[in-house]
């Protein structure tokens, strides 16, 4: 195929246009090596030939150690102790392979592989294992057999969508209410209900993959083809994914590619006693900033063993698709730590990682050629034009980028500025500031600023009152611009997002805790590693109204389909006044983010036209006083004589949030 690079059409890429054709030219190179006459998805189909699978006779398992002198399976089945019996062969291209009788292992036994290589050995989890479990007394990890006599068999198509992402970010293990890690099981009957009910689209699971210690949050990870059994079973994970079909619901998965755990008896670290078969050697392979590895992308059989993961996960587990984390890490030699990024130039550099940019393109293509409709979404903080821009004009092919500037210029609002400071035309730039090719999931604030030691929105806004002056009897003025602003603030994100927007569970009600994970230095409590939903059911609380706006903003989106193709456009803003102004389509939102002051007949700049109000962050079923009239129709007119245009006059209540919709005149015959 001709690839039109993105870059002709922008006169700011144009300088770069032969960088961007040359990562092409490298990944169609890369490409053709790696595959042949295959299929990309034939060859990404390594976990059906590496790790555990039952044949005929018994057991056949495989794996990949470049480095291994010895290879035994040791288990509970002979004492963890190398037997004879259980002694792999080598294979071409550094394969082991063992065959078992059906005998020799059975549903629900421990295994693990000792290494042995020149100079030394130790045991391993094996690299593709598909399940895998933690002592409880030892808190070792080891993998298990996962074959039970009836397999869980999926009931329900996945479920296309004709509507944009409304994605709600969970965690399983903290789903719950109860100070505990909780389960697939608890997710599927509480937690999936609450997101349908919610209005969301889209449930995007966290720590999903395996990874030894819990409090990172799942981005540590050390199996990456085994669901992690801390939460349940596989089959109760497809479970979960399949009922979410059932109920229209698509599932997609954090999945980490950036870098590893560096842990060896459960991880991929010095697996075949070196450094470097999965990952780089030297300082190059480790990560400054997160004490991990990183990939070698430069190397087939590290691609092979990352592709493979990709399509496991759609068609074992039978995902809708992944938000890729850490994508900035892997774009840059130096991971982007303390690169401001201000040019287009910064991304054009031999800073540039072009294996690791090769490989996500490999991966985009991957992902859309197993499942047409599945969601990739890049988490990439650096802006890199054409990440979700796709293959065949030139860019990385990924569908949505995150937006994450906004959730760090709202903090940097609340935080640095007084209420009367806030500049709303910068805001409105800020908030709609992407490239017109490119696709980006919007979200108001991320699930860092719930983990202790930051704060979420809510938490800045009332702090200590939020434990204090919650109750519907109870006045404060505190909480009153606390909640007011919460609304605005997810409003206007909402309807300034660039196709798709993101809520972390339980920040859709301001949810007054934060974030800990069991650890040494809370005494390995789950006090905080949970979810207090029953706050926000309460109807003498102020948490509900949030979470009652929150519900009907998300029901009013998904009814006007206005984040499906409409631009946002500028109309008018006043510095001064704090008032902006913009349409999508056929909505005008009207803000105004002025702390004191509320304007009566406030004239805004229209063309002839009539409109009525459809939504409004003052209802009073979410805590407003409902100041602006919806039975009244509102006319634009004249501004001193028609010479001067038209105005449409408005109540502008402070600190609301208003979208009127646009009513066709009728015509007089």
């Amino acid at each position: 195929m001709t690839i039109q690079t993105f870059a002709k059409n922008d006169p700011w890429l144009a300088p770069f246009g032969e960088q961007i054709s040359d990562r092409v030219k490298y990944y169609r190179r890369k490409r053709q090596q790696l595959l042949g006459e295959q299929t990309l998805s034939d060859f990404a189909s390594g976990y059906l030939y590496f790790g555990i699978h039952q044949t005929r006779s018994g057991w056949v398992i495989r794996e990949w150690l470049p480095n291994a002198t010895q290879l035994f399976l040791v288990g509970s089945f002979n004492g963890w102790q190398d037997d004879a019996n259980y002694q792999f062969k080598a294979l071409e291209h550094d394969v082991w392979e063992l065959e078992l009788t059906a005998e020799q292992l059975k549903h629900g036994e421990l295994f693990a592989l000792s290494v042995h290589w020149n100079g030394g050995g130790g045991k391993r989890v094996p690299a593709w294992a598909n399940y895998v479990v933690q002592d409880d007394e030892t808190k070792i990890f080891n993998a298990a057999v996962w074959n039970p006599e009836n397999r869980y068999k999926w009931k329900n198509q996945k479920p296309e969508l004709d509507e944009p992402l409304l994605i709600y970010e969970s965690h399983v293990g903290m789903a719950g209410e109860e100070p505990c890690v909780h389960s697939y099981k608890e997710f599927t009957t509480q937690m999936l209900p609450r997101i349908k009910k919610a209005g969301y689209n889209v449930v995007q699971l966290m720590a999903i993959a395996e990874h030894p210690y819990y409090g990172s949050f799942g981005y540590h990870v050390s199996s990456f083809f085994a669901a992690s059994s801390r939460f349940g079973t596989p089959d109760e994970l497809k479970e979960l994914i399949d009922t979410a079909h059932g109920m229209g619901l698509k599932v997609i998965m954090d999945l980490v590619h950036s870098h590893a755990v560096k842990n060896e008896n459960e991880g991929l670290g010095n697996y075949d006693g070196t450094r470097y078969q999965f990952f780089h050697d030297g300082p190059k392979g480790e990560h400054p900033a997160w004490d991990s590895y990183c990939f070698n992308y430069e190397k087939n059989e590290v691609i092979h063993f990352l592709l493979s993961n990709i399509k496991y996960w759609l068609e074992e587990y039978q995902f809708d698709g992944f938000r890729f984390d850490g994508v900035t890490s892997m774009l840059y030699q130096d991971h982007g730590l303390g690169v401001s990024f201000t040019g287009y130039a910064d991304y054009f550099t031999e800073n540039t990682d072009t294996e690791a940019l090769v490989y996500l393109m490999l991966a985009n293509e991957l992902i859309h050629e197993v499942d047409p409709h599945a969601i990739s979404i890049a988490e990439d903080m650096s802006g890199m034009p054409g990440l979700a821009v796709t293959l065949d004009k030139g860019g990385v092919g990924f569908d949505y980028r995150m937006a994450m500037g906004v959730p760090d210029l709202w903090i940097k609002l609340i935080k640095e500025m007084n209420d009367e400071d806030w500049d709303v035309g910068h805001l409105f730039y800020e908030l709609t500031s992407h490239r017109e090719d490119e696709k980006v999931l919007s979200y108001a604030e991320s699930h860092d600023q719930a983990l202790v030691g930051d704060k979420t929105i809510i938490f800045r806004l009332l702090d200590k009152e939020m434990y204090y002056s919650m109750r519907k009897d109870q006045q404060s003025l505190i909480v009153d611009r606390g909640i007011a602003l919460h609304k605005v603030i997810r409003l206007i994100t909402m309807t300034c997002a660039g196709g798709a927007y993101l809520n972390f569970m339980g920040n859709e009600f301001g949810h007054p805790e934060w974030i800990d994970f069991p650890r040494e230095g809370n005494d390995w409590s789950c006090s905080h590693a949970r979810r207090i939903w029953s706050i926000a059911e309460d109807q003498d609380l102020k948490y509900h109204w949030l979470k009652d706006f929150d519900a009907k903003m998300i029901d009013f989106v998904k009814q006007t389909n206005m984040l499906k193709n409409e631009h946002v456009d500028w109309i008018y803003d006043h510095k001064g006044d704090q008032v902006l102004v913009f349409s999508r389509g056929n909505y005008l939102m009207v803000f105004n983010f002025n702390p004191e002051q509320s304007f009566v007949d406030y004239g805004i700049p229209l063309e002839p036209s009539k409109y009525r109000l459809v939504f409004s962050t003052d209802e009073t079923e979410f805590g407003g006083y409902d100041r602006v009239d919806k039975d009244v129709l509102h006319y634009t007119h004249p501004v001193n004589g028609q010479g001067d245009g038209y105005q449409l006059k408005l109540y502008l209540p402070s600190r609301t949030g208003l979208i009127f919709e646009k009513v066709k005149f009728k015509r007089i015959r």
